[in-house]
């Protein structure tokens, strides 16, 4: 029996990956570790797993829920080859991000949430009757630029997380591991953002089942990590990915059961 660890990646388009290399940061997105894991597609062939590779969760586009047909290259490849290099268990991955998408888009009973739930049970389901043992489940998660290009108030952006969080540990998520956003690119609109990344730090501070795993989009701007103003070049996302693999497994390591 193959023990593994269950993650769904989730939030809006800096998790579904807009990545690309250029010229001057030709990097593209990391092949996977041999055995470091797979991808589980819930919707567009739930049959078997595939192998894990970008743009991860291309086809995995559900009518009536999550549709994202932008994904060129995400940071999930570099965040399953961090931590599984560190834990030496393999992750199952399931695609569940919307770009553009706000907060009040992942509540209870939504289209959005639904589905991600939705994709979450199927590959439980297919795991546990296909001699894989589950061990932990998890969401990386990344999300909250459209709230603050629609100025979402900050009590209503932390009590819909907070929603949308017990949710999440109510289908079986034992923990989210939060990606901070970084700042807009627009001329002007350095700080535009800044509150949202607050509110975040606050998240992760307090006795949620929350840990911060990277603070790293934020320093992309100025190293010019930047494809436009929203979204990043490949590099960049691997980079975060990176971070964001390595503190999750350091957490994990923290706080294993016996």
């Amino acid at each position: 029996m193959q023990t593994v660890d269950l993650f769904l990646f989730a939030g809006q388009s800096n998790m579904a990956g807009r990545g690309i290399p250029c010229e001057r940061f030709p990097e593209t997105a990391p092949a996977l570790i041999p055995g470091a894991g797979w991808e589980y597609r819930a919707v567009s062939a739930p049959g078997r797993l595939f192998p894990l590779e970008e743009p991860f969760g291309r086809d995995e586009n559900r009518i009536g829920g999550i549709s994202e047909h932008l994904k060129t290259g995400s940071m999930v490849s570099a965040f399953v080859n961090a931590y599984y290099s560190e834990t030496h268990v393999p992750v199952v991955g399931v695609s569940a991000s919307k770009g553009g998408s706000v907060m009040a888009e992942w509540q209870p009973g939504t289209p959005y949430l639904n589905d991600a739930l939705n994709r979450l049970a199927a590959a439980k389901d297919w795991l546990n009757h296909h001699d894989y043992k589950i061990r932990r489940i998890f969401v990386l998660w990344c999300q909250g630029e459209s709230d603050g290009d629609a100025g979402t108030e900050k009590e209503a952006y932390l009590q819909g997380f907070d929603r949308m969080l017990t949710a999440m540990l109510c289908a079986g998520v034992e923990r989210l591991f939060l990606v901070r956003i970084g700042h807009c690119n627009l001329e002007g609109g350095f700080f535009r953002y800044v509150p949202m990344m607050e509110w975040q730090e606050e998240i992760a501070r307090t006795n949620r089942p929350v840990t911060m795993v990277s603070r790293k989009f934020s320093s992309m701007r100025e190293r010019g990590l930047m494809k436009d103003a929203f979204h990043y070049y490949q590099a960049a996302y691997n980079e975060a990915g990176r971070e964001a693999g390595e503190n999750a497994a350091a957490w994990l390591r923290l706080h294993m059961k016996p």
